[in-house]
C-alpha cells in the first residue's frame, strides 16, 4: 500500500476503518474471555472523551504539560494507597504490565551495579507460572533468568525451591498476585521473607491481580498477603487497564522508597540537543492514557468497583461449579481472583475451545508446560457476566458432545510424525518452510485451530519459540503488489 496521491474524505476513510473489523472477534456481546476488560457504557464513553481530550499532549516534558504530571502523581498516589504503601513509595505511570515488569527488572540490575558490584553475571529468581514478560527482561537487561518450580497441585511458587537456587548472583526475587495462567496467589510473604534475609529485592507481578483483589479479599475471599504490607517486598507492579477498566495502556510500576527508583531513571546530557531524562522506557507519548485512566478511577470510585468485584466473583464461582460438575473436566489450581484454567483427562481442551468458538465463546487455549498440562484458560471481565450461565450451557454441552464423538487428549500417530519433521527442520535452520505450513493450516477460514494447537504442545518451548519468531516475520510481511 503507497500513502494516496490525493488524500481521501473522512466518510471513506471511516468507512473502511469499520470494513477492516469484519474479521475481528465481537467482543462486545460479553462472550470473548481473553484481551479485553470493557466497563459499563457510561465507563467506555468516559474513558474515550477523557483520552481524546489529552490525545495531542505530549508526557515527554512534564514541565510544559504539568496537567499531565499531576495526573501521574495522582494515580501513583491512589496506587501506592491501594497496595498497602506509605509514604515513602514511589512509582511511576506506563504503557502497560510488561513496561512495568521490564523496569522493575532494570531497576534490580542497576541497583545491583551500584551495590553489588561483584556480581558481574546477575540473575533473577522467577517461578514457571510468572509471566513472560520476565522473560523479555531478561533477554533485554542481560539478566540470567532461573526459573523456579510450582506445587502440580495449586501451581503456586514453591519457597523451598526458591532457596535452593538463590545464590550470590540473585538480584531479584519475583512472585505473582495472581499468577495469569491459573489465577492464584504466590506465597509472597514466604518469598519476600527469604529475599530480605538474603539481601535480595522482590518484585511482585500483580499486573493482572494487584487491582482487584484488595476488593475480592473486602468480600470476604481468602486473599493470601501480598502487597507493601509485606515486609521485604520492595517494587510492585499493578494494571489499570485490565481490571481498573482504563483504557489501553495504562499500567504503574511502584518502588518500597526513591533511592530504588532512582536506578528506573534514564538521563542524557551527552549530545546535542535538549537533556533527556526518562522515567519510563517511552519519550513521547500521549497524554490520553494518563487522563482517561485518573478521570475512570474518579468515576467507579471504591464502592463502583466493589461492585464489579462482586459480580466477578460470582461469575468465577458459577465456573467453577460448571467444571466441578462436568465428568470430563477439573479444575487447574483454586483461583482468588476472576482468571480460571480447566482441563481435561477424557477429552481434547483444543477441539472445546475450537467447539466454543463455533458457539461464539472466545475462550484461550493454554498449551503444556512444567506442571501445567494443556488446558482451558478464561479471563472473566465485567463484560462476560451477562453470559456466565450461557457458557455454562455451551460448555456442558460440547465436552458432552466431544465425548460421544470419541475426542482424546493426546495426539495421534499423524501429529506425532508432523511434530519430529517439525523439530528436524528447526534444527536445521528451515523455520521459515515450517512456519509457511503451520499458517497453511490455521488460515483455512474455518477458525478452527485444533490441530495447529496439538502440534506445538508436542514441540518443546524452544522448538515453539523458534517457529513462532518465524511465524511472526510472514504475518508482518506486507504483500506484494
Amino acid at each position: 500500500m503507497r500513502i494516496p496521491t490525493q488524500g481521501r474524505t473522512k466518510s471513506e476513510i471511516l468507512a473502511d476503518l469499520e470494513a477492516a473489523r469484519v474479521g475481528d472477534f465481537p467482543f462486545r456481546d460479553g462472550k470473548l474471555f481473553a484481551y479485553t476488560f470493557e466497563g459499563d457504557a457510561e465507563t467506555t464513553e468516559l474513558g474515550k472523551l477523557a483520552f481524546m481530550e489529552y490525545l495531542t499532549e505530549n508526557g515527554l516534558d512534564p514541565t510544559t504539560f504539568p496537567s499531565l504530571r499531576r495526573f501521574e502523581n495522582d494515580l501513583v498516589d491512589m496506587a501506592r494507597r491501594h497496595l498497602g504503601g506509605d509514604e515513602a513509595v514511589v512509582g511511576n505511570f506506563t504503557s502497560g504490565g510488561t513496561e512495568s515488569i521490564l523496569l522493575a527488572v532494570k531497576t534490580a540490575r542497576d541497583h545491583a551495579r551500584a551495590h553489588k558490584p561483584h556480581v558481574t553475571e546477575p540473575s533473577m529468581l522467577v517461578p514457571e507460572t510468572a509471566h513472560a514478560a520476565f522473560h523479555k527482561a531478561a533477554a533485554y537487561f542481560g539478566v540470567r533468568l532461573v526459573q523456579t518450580r510450582v506445587s502440580p497441585e495449586t501451581f503456586r511458587a514453591d519457597p523451598s525451591d526458591m532457596r535452593e537456587k538463590l545464590d550470590d548472583t540473585t538480584i531479584l526475587v519475583v512472585a505473582s498476585a495472581c499468577s495469569y495462567a491459573h489465577g492464584v496467589v504466590d506465597p509472597v510473604r514466604e518469598i519476600a521473607a527469604l529475599a530480605a534475609e538474603r539481601g535480595v529485592l522482590c518484585h511482585v507481578d500483580g499486573c493482572m491481580g494487584g487491582f482487584l483483589l484488595p476488593y475480592m479479599a473486602r468480600l470476604g475471599e481468602p486473599v493470601p498477603d501480598f502487597d507493601f504490607r509485606v515486609p521485604g517486598v520492595t517494587s510492585m507492579s499493578m494494571d489499570f487497564h485490565k481490571y481498573g477498566l482504563c483504557p489501553k495502556g495504562a499500567s504503574v510500576v511502584l518502588y518500597k522508597n526513591e533511592a530504588l527508583r532512582r536506578h528506573q531513571v534514564f538521563v542524557c546530557a551527552e549530545w546535542t540537543g535538549y537533556t533527556m531524562f526518562n522515567p519510563t522506557i517511552q519519550s513521547s507519548k500521549s497524554g490520553g492514557p494518563l487522563a482517561a485512566a485518573w478521570s475512570v478511577l474518579q468515576l467507579q470510585g471504591e464502592n463502583g468497583y466493589l461492585e464489579v468485584a462482586r459480580a466477578l466473583l460470582a461469575a468465577r464461582k458459577k465456573v467453577e461449579a460448571a467444571v466441578e460438575d462436568d465428568p470430563h473436566l477439573r479444575m487447574m489450581g483454586k483461583p482468588e481472583m476472576s482468571l480460571v484454567a480447566f482441563t481435561s483427562d477424557t477429552v481434547c481442551v483444543f477441539e472445546l475451545t475450537d467447539a466454543m468458538k463455533a458457539r461464539g465463546f472466545g475462550l484461550q487455549a493454554q498449551l503444556g508446560y512444567g506442571a501445567s498440562k494443556a488446558n482451558v484458560h478464561l479471563t472473566i471481565n465485567p463484560g462476560n457476566t451477562r453470559v456466565i450461565d450461557d457458557l455454562v450451557v455451551a460448555l456442558h454441552e460440547e465436552t458432552a458432545r466431544l465425548a460421544r464423538g470419541g475426542s482424546r487428549p493426546g495426539p495421534n500417530d499423524e501429529l506425532r510424525q508432523m511434530a519430529a519433521h517439525i523439530t528436524e527442520a528447526l534444527a536445521n535452520d528451515r523455520s521459515g518452510d515450517v512456519a509457511a505450513h503451520v499458517i497453511g493450516q490455521a488460515d483455512t477460514g474455518s477458525g478452527k485451530m485444533a490441530d495447529v494447537s496439538r502440534l506445538l504442545d508436542l514441540l518443546g518451548p524452544r522448538e515453539r519459540e523458534k517457529l513462532l519468531v518465524a511465524f511472526v516475520g510472514k504475518m508482518f510481511t506486507p504483500k506484494p503488489e
